[in-house]
């Protein structure tokens, strides 16, 4: 082991690293003859010569997640070839597990340092490790190491990072690789394949797809001249943001506006920032071109996204990716894609709100994501073009070349790449069929929702956003009974001021008219997150500090919402719901909050004519306080889903349990039939709002128990009323009730109720 105490073993530093003069001598070894082994030979030389280090070595990432010495400078040469560490294992693991260099004094004092015997590293004691990127993903992992210890300075962290972003090109430019395993990749590619993932805006599309931000990869990364790379990246930057501006100015936008508008114009604002634009900058002034530095900053910006839990920080990433593409694409004289076909499915890791409206115009059938959430800014924006959205298929752009064809299912959150033809044929004749019913369904939109036998049912919308409300006019849904207010303020990244979030419930109210709209107060917390009032960590988020629960803690966030409701409804009548309420003396507190609020809006002649407060019956320890909470409330409404889930103590997303509770189980069912009749004796209105009332199956099964208003997603409405129209409601109920009280312990009465369907007409 070396003396750690003595650093005259050390070599000294040579004094400041030129990095343009290391790409230099590296672009001449890179266009020079030899393997690309001789090559690695002798780059790993001229590294450890430069950056006075008595060790360079180069790990590249193979087949199942193992890191293989390829080429060392320092360290026995028999262990090329033949050392790997896991990703994760060892120093070099963990810079390729974290995508983040790791500057050591002393390595072996590291927890996760891994001793191989067969390399002789034994005798250094300092390492740098940085990972090897390209398109945001580790490919290999460069080191440095010394036998005195020392901190590299920041000069060499960054030279090291610069030059392993030309490493990255050479290993991806082939001949590292065995030719069999090459082979092997290629023979798969053309294999059927599905992948899974969440469902954020459905429906079908059947087409070639596509792959969004792959760009070919500059040939020479070294700068001749960086003054005049730094004149291309201003040029860059103005001519993008003229296209931005353009952009916002187009009146064909207008279809985007609220909340979709505003991304676009936060996007902007991004878009004007100097602090990435500075990082593309310095990487120029270091050596590198102005592609190679866009490049290198995005890479930055996609393994830094990697760490990042904070979804509105990771939105902010991925913005910033979206306008790197756009830099490159001005760096290389083009405004966009150049060929595309007529109607195609994109495929992109994420991708800018911006972006999304330019491949909508030239012919976007759907989008499918590898990372997404429904509160992606783009998700926003292909909601409000009714753009079919898979979010979180991993792993998906590697598997894709060019021409493949696929199918992508957004109803269930699936994408099936180089399908069967059977299979292809199959999804073509729902395709059809879903033609067929919309135009059929649209129909229905002026008809009154009622049974066969005359029973009327009022269906609501669930909306969130401000691009929700045209779906008031397309479905000719009865209202809104439930408008989640916190989903605007995810969009923005935050709270808006008083005066904009009064317009917003404003113009929600002006849309509903004379139709009812059932305001929630902020439902944030568990997975929903804003900044400043979520809770940093919690073992349990859904059953954590959550909802109506922060809005008693924090009384301003509380109080500040009701005022702006109550301003937005003046003259009219406001409906506000409290969400996750688990005691009546929480309901109580709230509404406390809501008369101070309401007598000061009288004093200042600005209060609605009449409010009405309910709650959401979402926490099963209501279900025992009826009695109270019925006489505290002007209306209830069941959360289906967050009920469901923690009345079967079961995690609604964990797919593993997603086929094991069902919402249509004689215990749910004759749960919430009490419930109805409680309501009933007590002439408290109740509704139902949740994905479960969407279901034509599911809803059938609401009315028969006695519901008779369900808020619901838009596309929901007129297959829900299409079933009322062939529904004998009474005769329904009497074998709902038989059903359910026979039941002796049935996981479930979904194929009594389904059979009872078909043989009936009815249409589920």
């Amino acid at each position: 082991m070396p003396d750690r105490g003595n650093p005259s073993q050390a070599s000294a530093p040579g004094g400041a690293i030129h990095p343009r003069r290391v790409l230099a001598r590296l672009r001449q070894v890179m266009a020079g003859p030899g393997s690309a082994q001789d090559k690695l030979d002798r780059i790993v030389q001229i590294i450890a010569a430069d950056l006075v280090a008595e060790v360079c070595s180069l790990y590249v990432l193979r087949p199942g997640e193992i890191l293989e010495l390829f080429a060392t400078e320092g360290l026995r040469r028999e262990a090329v070839r033949n050392t790997r560490l896991r990703v994760g294992e060892g120093i070099v693991g963990m810079v390729a597990a974290q995508a983040s260099a790791l500057n050591l004094a002393d390595a072996a004092a590291h927890p996760a340092f891994a001793y191989r015997p067969e390399t002789g590293e034994e005798a250094f004691a300092s390492m740098l490790g940085v990972p090897v990127l390209r398109s945001g993903r580790v490919v290999g992992v460069l080191a440095v190491q010394n036998r005195a210890r020392r901190q590299y300075s920041d000069d060499e962290v960054e030279t090291l990072e610069t030059v392993a972003m030309v490493l990255a090109e050479l290993v991806a430019a082939g001949g590292l690789l065995p030719p069999e395993e090459i082979g092997t990749v290629e023979a798969s590619a053309a294999m059927p394949r599905k992948f899974e993932g969440a469902a954020l805006h459905g429906g079908l599309a059947i087409a070639p797809i596509i792959a969004h931000g792959v760009t070919e990869a500059p040939r020479d990364l070294v700068a001749d001249d960086p003054q005049a790379e730094l004149d291309r990246l201003e040029t860059a930057v103005a001519g993008m943001h003229r296209a931005l501006d353009a952009m916002l100015a187009d009146q064909g936008l207008a279809k985007v506006g609220g909340e979709s508008r505003e991304v676009l114009e936060t996007f902007r604002l991004i878009a004007a920032d100097q602090g990435w634009i500075g990082r593309i900058a310095e990487a120029i002034r270091g050596g590198l071109i102005a592609e190679a530095a866009v490049e290198r900053v995005r890479a930055e910006t996609r393994a830094r996204m990697r760490q990042i839990t904070d979804a509105y920080i990771r939105e902010r990433l991925a913005d910033l990716e979206d306008l790197a593409n756009r830099l490159l694409l001005q760096l290389a004289g083009r405004a966009g894609p150049e060929v595309l076909p007529p109607r195609f499915i994109l495929a992109a890791r994420r991708i800018g709100p911006a972006e999304l409206i330019e491949y909508h115009a030239r012919g976007l059938a759907g989008l499918v994501l590898e990372e997404g959430s429904p509160f992606t800014h783009a998700v926003i924006v292909a909601r409000a073009l009714d753009v079919p959205v898979v979010g979180g298929c991993r792993d998906l752009l590697q598997s894709l070349a060019p021409g493949d064809s696929a199918i992508l299912d957004a109803d269930e959150g699936r994408l099936l790449l180089h399908p069967e033809d059977e299979v292809r044929q199959i999804y073509e004749r729902a395709a059809e069929h879903r033609r067929a019913e919309r135009a059929a369904w649209a129909d229905l939109r002026d008809l009154p929702a009622r049974t066969r036998d005359g029973v009327p049912v009022t269906l609501l919308l669930n909306a969130g956003l401000l691009l929700d409300l045209e779906q008031l006019r397309i479905t000719g849904a009865d209202g809104i009974g439930l408008f989640r207010t916190e989903i605007g303020f995810m969009a923005r990244g935050g709270f808006p001021d008083m005066e904009t979030e009064t317009a917003i419930y404003r113009r929600v109210a002006d849309a509903c008219g004379e139709k009812p709209v059932l305001f929630r107060t902020l439902d944030v917390g568990g997975d929903k997150l804003l900044p400043g009032i979520s809770a940093d960590s919690e073992e349990n988020p859904a059953l954590g500090w959550r909802s109506l629960r922060i809005g008693l803690d924090r009384p301003a966030v509380l109080r500040r919402q009701l005022r702006a409701l109550l301003h937005a409804t003046a003259g009219r009548t406001l409906r506000v719901m409290f969400p996750m309420v688990a005691t009546v003396a929480e309901l109580r507190e709230a509404r406390a909050q809501l008369d101070r609020e309401r007598a000061q809006a009288e004093r200042e002649g600005r209060a609605p004519e009449r409010v009405l407060v309910g709650a959401m019956l979402e926490v099963p320890s209501l279900l025992w306080q009826l009695p109270a909470l019925l006489k505290s409330v002007d209306f209830l409404s069941v959360g289906s889903n967050d009920l469901t889930q923690f009345i079967f103590a079961a995690d609604r997303g964990n797919v593993a349990l997603a086929e094991r509770y069902d919402f249509l189980s004689a215990p749910m069912l004759n749960l919430l039939a009490e419930l109805v009749s409680a309501c009933n004796a007590a002439g408290v209105p109740l509704s139902l709002c949740g994905e479960a009332g969407a279901r034509p199956l599911e809803a059938l099964a609401l009315l028969g128990i006695g519901f008779r208003a369900i808020s619901m997603p838009p596309t929901g409405i007129f297959p829900v009323k299409a079933m009322l129209m062939t529904l004998d409601l009474a005769p329904f109920a009497d074998f709902l009730r038989s059903a359910r009280l026979s039941d002796s312990g049935g996981a479930s009465l979904r194929g009594r109720i389904r059979a009872y369907a078909r043989d009936h007409g009815i249409r589920v």
